[in-house]
């Protein structure tokens, strides 16, 4: 039924060249394979089979469906079909080659062969042969000749030719001519193989013996079995003129532009009549039997012979004209004579390349990789020559690139790595030039989407979150929202939050708080004590979707800020501390100013709500006695007299700077007693002269105040070190988590500050867990008062003070102690 060709022709070529030949080569291997040609003769019936393409293209029959074997036509309309279950290509319409081809001595219907999964591109060529299915046939049914009965023996007269669609041996090979007494006929071959019917005079015409000659030209192809076609040649015998015109030539060439305008001249034809007068005035006309294309296209001046364009030429339609011209003369009886015209189009570049996508693959993968073949495409032009060749580009900017590919196809592949999130679409705009000059160029934008590979965790708007909530806050109330995009698309970007365990002071951090997994907002479980608990962190997570799904943390810094709801507790008088009432003596000797105690409270709370004063609420006699509104000093505020009662109440009130105020009250008896001995006095006289003790404790103070500023320049520097190294790793300077563990340790983290407040010299030791309540001990030296007072300070726990006054009382002996109460803010 039919042969196949394949074959891959090679040549010597420099290393280089094969190494980047067989590059190409692989790249392009399993997208399109060699030619497969099959050749078949025309009006083959339907469903008759072409050839087993399966066997022939080495495919497995039981995949053809799965992977979708499809076959596109350049011809427009689909003549076959392949039958799935055999792999046998089949006649699907009528084949008519004479539609298809027309006169072209090779007819070729090229067939694109589409497989998927891999893809697959097969280019088979099937080669319609003749058969002899058209007899041959004149344009005209008649022809009439005069001829003047004195015209001399062996004179021609060109006759129409026949016109057959076959081709090769089925068109016409002979002419007859019907049997008469004084005409035969000659055939006359044509270079570009037409055969040419001529009548010849045999014996000379007698107009009075036979004034009409009835003759029947038949012309006969070579198929099996023989085809042939008829006319009629009507002959008139004319008397005079016997000269007839004769061409220059028998045949005129030229060669015309396609793109040639209406008036535009081609060739000059030139007759002579050898007769004078009318007899040899000659006028020029198309041959009888022209077509009705030729009369559309060309015109002829009748007095001058010269040919002109008329119509609209097209090198891509009809690239060749023939036909006859007659030059008549004007004599009685008129005669004539014929020469043959042919008339080339030269072609133009007026026809822009084509481009023919025949497979897309989209969407494509962002993770595919780079060679992946996207889609499959031919590129054509109408024009012939180097007005035909086409050259396909694409844009500089596109990841992909071009493979060519036999018989001006290419394969769109990836040329670098695809990411979705930079571009979820790509538009491949593909130029097709061609050679001619000026080129013509076209484009093709080819569409390629993205699919989304799980490729991008979430990202959190901020590494850490900053929170900061009052004390005492409700349960169940938001504290923050986090937040965290994806990239990604679909489920890949869909994000669920959760809280990752962790502890906070020994208890897992999910029993203080919850998240919401759709949205990220956080809500506290339980309000929060600042006394107890000053921070914590909670380390939050965003996981997508993805398969295998990603995510990322972030941490969440939550601040409790203090709220008063701590009152003053008095840790001095310590009977006071116990509940019960405060009993002080003073000499009834007592000036103005005499120090007859001091109140000392501490405030649980922090900052403003911790600052406390001291305010005389009540007393037995209010002239007799004032308190210091910040250290809490009981002072007389005039000399006792013999009047005043020997026994005084005080009812001292206690009050913090928070809102709202929160306060305590202390009740102190005084008892006055003659010839009670005052320490202060002989204190102060002792420090008028100088003596051993005195000396001892100034040598005391100045030590500890020389070691205490050492101390503290040394903190200072260390703390700005820390704090600048962690603005440089984090950007801001917050407590990290390592300095967070050692505050555990309350021995581990001590500060010792120098600080001036006025007159008031102080030190100042801290220490202790910064998430249990602070600790702080507090030396004020005041050299404006009448002596010099130590107090050491401790909120967090008021019952330890009678160990430490023992301490100080064993390190300082004979020294005066006050207690003085000031919250310090951590």
């Amino acid at each position: 039924m039919g042969f196949i060709e394949r074959g891959i022709m090679w040549k010597k070529l420099p290393t280089w060249q094969v190494l980047m030949w067989w590059h190409h080569f692989f790249l392009l291997w399993s997208t399109i394979d060699g030619q497969t040609r099959y050749s078949i003769p025309e009006e083959l019936k339907q469903g008759s089979v072409v050839g087993n393409l399966a066997k022939d293209l080495g495919l497995v029959v039981s995949e053809l469906y799965r992977r979708k074997l499809r076959i596109t036509s350049e011809a427009g309309k689909q003549y076959f079909n392949v039958d799935l279950g055999k792999g046998e290509l089949l006649v699907t319409d009528r084949i008519d080659r004479e539609e298809l081809c027309g006169q072209r001595p090779s007819c070729l219907l090229p067939l694109e062969l589409i497989i998927d999964n891999p893809l697959q591109l097969h280019r088979v060529e099937i080669e319609i042969q003749d058969t002899n299915d058209n007899s041959p046939h004149f344009l005209t049914k008649g022809k009439v000749l005069k001829i003047a009965e004195l015209v001399n023996p062996g004179t021609r007269f060109p006759l129409e030719s026949a016109q057959d669609p076959d081709v090769g041996i089925n068109s016409v090979r002979s002419y007859i001519i019907s049997k008469n007494e004084h005409f035969k006929l000659t055939v006359k071959n044509h270079k570009d193989g037409r055969k040419i019917p001529e009548l010849v005079l045999d014996k000379p015409l007698d107009r009075e013996k036979l004034p009409e000659h009835n003759l029947i030209l038949t012309a006969v192809d070579g198929g099996d079995p023989v085809r042939s076609g008829t006319t009629e040649i009507t002959v008139i015998v004319l008397d005079n003129n016997d000269n007839a015109p004769q061409f220059e030539r028998q045949l005129y060439e030229a060669n015309v532009s396609e793109k040639a305008t209406s008036g535009t001249e081609i060739v000059r034809l030139k007759a002579t009549d050898a007769d004078e007068g009318p007899n040899g005035e000659i006028e020029y006309f198309f041959a009888e039997q022209t077509t009705d294309l030729i009369l559309s296209m060309f015109d002829i001046d009748a007095s001058t012979g010269m040919i002109k364009v008329k119509g609209n030429l097209d090198h891509e339609t009809n690239f060749l004209h023939r036909f006859d011209v007659t030059a008549k003369d004007k004599g009685n009886p008129q005669m004539d004579g014929h020469c043959g015209v042919e008339i080339k189009v030269i072609d133009v570049n007026d026809n822009v390349p084509e481009i023919t996508v025949s497979s897309l693959t989209t969407p494509v993968s962002e993770d595919s990789a780079i060679g992946t073949v996207i889609a499959i495409l031919s590129a054509k032009d109408m024009d012939s020559g180097d007005n035909g060749k086409v050259n396909l580009k694409i844009s500089h900017m596109s990841p992909f690139k071009l493979n060519p590919s036999v018989s001006n196809h290419y394969s769109l592949v990836t040329n670098e790595r695809l990411d979705r999130e930079k571009n979820d679409r790509y538009s491949v705009r593909i130029t097709a030039t061609d050679g001619g000059k000026p080129p013509l160029t076209s484009e093709k934008v080819i569409m390629v989407e993205l699919l989304d590979v799980n490729d991008n965790p979430p990202l959190f708007s901020q590494d850490a979150y900053v929170v900061y909530i009052k004390e005492n806050y409700a349960p169940g109330n938001i504290l923050c929202s986090v937040s965290a995009t994806d990239l990604d698309s679909g489920e890949n970007a869909k994000i669920s939050y959760s809280i990752l365990d962790s502890k906070v002071q020994d208890v897992s951090v999910s029993s203080y708080v919850y998240i919401n997994s759709d949205n990220g907002s956080i809500y506290s479980m339980h309000s929060f004590d600042y006394e107890k608990m000053k921070v914590f962190q909670i380390q939050v997570q965003a996981k997508d979707q993805g398969s295998p799904s990603l995510s990322s943390n972030a941490t969440v810094h939550v601040f409790i800020l203090d709220q008063n709801d701590n009152a003053p507790a008095v840790i001095y008088p310590s009977s006071a501390v116990l509940g019960s009432l405060s009993h002080q003596r003073m000499p009834r000797s007592a000036k103005a100013g005499h120090l007859v105690t001091k109140v000392t409270a501490v405030d649980a709370d922090s900052g403003h709500n911790a600052w406390i004063s001291y305010k005389l609420a009540e007393a037995t006699d209010a002239s007799l006695f004032t308190v210091n509104l910040y250290t809490g000093e009981v002072r007389t505020k005039r000399a006792v007299s013999e009047q005043d009662d020997s026994s005084q109440r005080l009812l001292i009130e206690i009050r913090d700077d928070g809102e709202p105020v929160q306060s305590a009250t202390v009740t102190v008896s005084i008892l006055m007693e003659d010839g009670l001995h005052e320490p202060i006095l002989d204190l102060r006289q002792k420090a008028a002269e100088p003596s051993k003790k005195t000396g001892r404790i100034t040598l005391y103070l100045i030590l500890s105040l020389a070691s205490v500023s050492v101390l503290s320049l040394v903190t200072f520097l260390i703390l700005a070190v820390k704090c600048i190294r962690s603005s440089r790793s984090s950007g801001s300077c917050c407590t990290r988590r390592s300095d967070c563990d050692d505050y555990k340790n309350p021995n581990r983290n001590l500060q010792i500050q120098l600080n001036t407040d006025g007159p008031i010299k102080y030190v100042e030791v801290l220490g202790g867990d910064m998430l249990s309540q602070s600790q702080s001990f507090r030396s004020c030296m005041s050299p404006m008062s009448e002596y010099s007072d130590f107090t050491l300070i401790k909120p967090s726990s008021t019952t330890d003070f009678k160990e430490v006054i023992s301490v100080l009382d064993a390190s300082l002996p004979d020294s005066t102690w006050t207690f003085e109460s000031q919250q310090v803010s951590t």
